[in-house]
Order: C-alpha cells, then structure tokens, then sequence
C-alpha cells in the first residue's frame, strides 16, 4: 500500500524552484569540507512526531489527519512502520529515533508490551533489509504512564524504579537488534515538583545508580551504542535533575559516568533552561561531550516546549558552526524532535516540515562553514584575549601567577584599558555572511 501516494522522491531543485515539494538549500550530493551534506548533517526523524503526534494540546483535542489512523491497535502500528518507511525513502533522511510506545502499543501486562514489540521490531527489521535508512537512537518512554507519576528512576517508589529498568532493559535490547547507533535518555519526570516531600540526595542517587545499570547490561548484551542524556530543565516537573549541560555534566562527573555519556542537545530545552541553542552546544563541545542534537526551535513568546520546526536561519547558523568546531557529531545526528503545528493538520505538511528544517540546516551549514574557514570568531576572540598571551596574562595561564605576584603588577598599573567588544560589528559581520550566502556569492 502506498500511504503518500501524490509524493514523489523529495530533490533538490535550488532556491529559484517554487515547488513545495522540492529542497531550495539541501543538496544531499554537495560536498564541503570532502563531505555531503548528507553523510555531514545525518538528519533523522522523530517517529513520535511525525507519526503519532494527534496535534493535540492541553487546550483542545487532535487535528491531525492521518490515513493510518483508520486501524487501531497492533493494525495501526503495523500500519505506521509501513507508512514510516516510506516517509524516509521519499523525504531522504538516512536516521530514525522512536521510543517504545511509539512503534507499539502498551499491553495489559509488561509481558504483552514485550510481545507487542518483538512483532513491530521484526517487521522493522524486515523494512530495513530492503532501506539504507538507520535508528539513530532509541529510548523508553517513562514519563506517560500513570505509573510513572512520581518520576522513574528518581521515583519514590521502588516497583516503579524497576518497572523503568524493566523497560529500559527490553530498549537496549532491541537497540542492538536494531543496530543503533547511539542510545538516549531523556528524564521526561526524573525530577521534582516540590522540596517539601522530597529525599533529593536518595533520588539523585537512585538516577545515578540507575545509569550505571545501563551501562553493566549494555556491556553485558554487547550493545556498544553511545549513551546520551538530554538535558531538559522543566516541564512536567518544575525542576528536571538534568537541567541542562552543565548540571547534567556535574552529574556525570559526581557519579563517575563521565567515560560512558555524552549529551544530546535540543535548542527548545536550551531555551527553557536561559540559554541560547548555540550555549548549550558549545559548552558540552568544550567539555568533549557533545553527542547528538534534537534539532527544533521555541516560541519566545510562550513558555513551554512547543516543539517547532526550525526555521531561524541565525540559530542554524550559530550552531552549525558549533558542530563544524566539534568535527561533526560522531556517531550521532540531527534528528528533527518537531511537530506541525496544529493548524498544520493535513498529512503533506509532514513533508512541507522536514524540507524546511532540512533546507534551514543547510543553509547554516554552508554559512557555518564559510565562517569557520574565514576564522572570523577565532579572530575575534583570539584579539579580545590577547593580553593572555604575553606577560602577567601568560603568567596567570601557565600557573606561574599568585596573589603576591598579582598585587605587584596591579600596583605598578595606571588605568585599565579595555577594548570594545564590538558586539554590533560581530552581528552585523554574520548577517553579511547569510546575505552573501542568499545571495549566492
């Protein structure tokens, strides 16, 4: 059966074409840096989104219209895998996440929800023989089930610790089946909502000794996938215990898993937690764990995670140019962690979404790259420090300096001379790179 039969092979045609279905900027056979933007951006799709996202909100019920959604049950899901394939035959993403109630449903017991997706990951597996197409990362959703109220791994409740593992057990398993490249986990309730009835020390503890079973049985099954957390800092809970790369990282580093976890960042989190998208990638890139990115955007005007395509060539850009700096993301991708818009409700607009995430990450690739290789930030920063370089400054670097040492220069010193930070040059210098790229120069 063909699920998007008036969709032909997405292509590239060029930024002159006025076809909806056609890439303006994404070239997946244009090579830079010796690399295609293909093999360089490793662009996946969300299976939540994209297939069991309904549009619904907390104000109003779905929109979504979906032929699939004509079966229910095990008949759906089954029909979901054959329309998912192909969606990524015809969009030309190479990758795929998902979690576990995305592929199949939840049975009456754990053991029928592990019957349910040995069903769906043999019909995946089927799929893949025939595709080039490859599972990004996949996780366990425990963060939905009522079960889950009071957190996961962090719960209160010790049957509710070992339901989690239970389901993170049967993911890594079906991760190595399935040949994925990386593993992730996200802590949709590891958090909390007050500290008036919570032991934050034993919960902490319990997260930490949680990974660290990960870890044990992934080595055990010979499933040597990267292992990422996705910082999120709210929603649901009012504090989430990884709330973004830095205090994820102090994590990693109190509970000795630093060797085995890298991060996956994504720009609506960055923006909840105070920061800019290009923060967030820049401070695991420095501290040697950036491992993948849930590529997305937020609305500033509201004040939760709404998921959006991404369509802000500027963020692009910044975080391109994180990524280039990184040496790529390894093992790791771009995966499009969005949704249409509920008034977006028509099937086609699935495809009108990914081409304009696709096409705006390209465009900052290509920008990204021109600024890289023009060393216009290195240049910059390299001047702003440059009393760093020679003298007391070179002193303070090397370890040489002391408050004794510190003191004596500061006496012998007249004013202070700083230079302008000319911010409005740097802004004004990266528009002039995204306008020559527009305009083809």
């Amino acid at each position: 059966m063909t699920w998007f039969e008036n969709v032909d092979k997405i292509k590239f045609e060029g930024p002159k074409s006025n076809n909806p279905l056609a890439f303006k900027f994404y070239n997946p056979e244009e090579k830079i840096n010796g690399k295609t933007m293909e093999e360089f951006l490793r662009f996946g799709v969300a299976y939540w989104h994209t297939f069991t996202e309904d549009l619904s909100d907390p104000f109003g019920v779905g929109t979504a219209i979906r032929n699939w959604d004509k079966y229910d049950g095990m008949d759906r899901a089954k029909a979901r895998v054959e329309a998912a394939f192909e969606f990524f035959e015809k969009i030309g993403a190479k990758y795929f996440c998902f979690h576990d109630v995305d592929i199949a449903p939840e049975g009456d017991s754990l053991r029928e929800t592990y019957q349910n997706l040995d069903t769906i990951v043999d019909m995946i597996k089927n799929y893949k023989k025939d595709s080039d197409v490859k599972l990004l990362w996949n996780t366990a959703n425990n963060f939905t089930n009522p079960r889950f109220v009071h957190g996961a791994a962090s719960s209160s409740n010790a049957d509710a610790f070992a339901y989690a593992a239970a389901k993170v057990k049967k993911q890594l398993e079906i991760g190595k089946e399935l040949g994925g490249e990386n593993y992730v986990f996200w802590g949709g309730r590891e958090g909390y909502e007050t500290l008036l009835n919570t032991d934050l020390k034993l919960e902490q503890d319990n997260l930490g000794r949680f990974f660290h079973m990960a870890v044990d049985y992934a080595k055990e099954i010979g499933f040597d996938a990267q292992f990422l957390i996705e910082p999120k800092p709210k929603e649901p809970t009012t504090h989430q215990y990884d709330f973004d790369a830095q205090s994820t990282h102090a994590f990693l580093l109190k509970y000795g898993l630093e060797d085995h976890f890298k991060l996956n960042i994504e720009a609506n989190h960055a923006t909840l937690a105070g920061h800019t998208f290009e923060h967030e990638l820049r401070y695991a890139r420095v501290n040697g764990i950036l491992g993948s990115v849930d590529a997305n955007q937020g609305d500033p005007l509201l004040g939760w995670d709404t998921d959006e395509f991404p369509a802000d060539i500027y963020s692009t850009t910044l975080a391109m140019y994180e990524i280039i700096k990184n040496g790529g993301l390894g093992s790791g991708g771009l995966n499009f962690d969005a949704k249409v818009r509920r008034g977006s409700f028509e099937q086609n607009d699935l495809f009108h979404a990914h081409i304009a995430g696709m096409d705006h990450f390209a465009v900052g690739y290509k920008v990204a790259s021109q600024l890289a290789e023009d060393q216009v930030f290195e240049k910059i920063i390299d001047d702003r420090y440059a009393s760093f370089k020679e003298g007391i400054g070179k002193d303070i670097v090397e370890g040489k300096a002391d408050f004794k040492s510190l003191e004596q220069h500061a006496l012998n010193l007249g004013e202070v001379e700083n230079k302008s930070g000319r911010l409005e040059l740097i802004k004004a210098t990266i528009n002039q790179y995204l306008l020559n790229a527009y305009a083809g120069k």
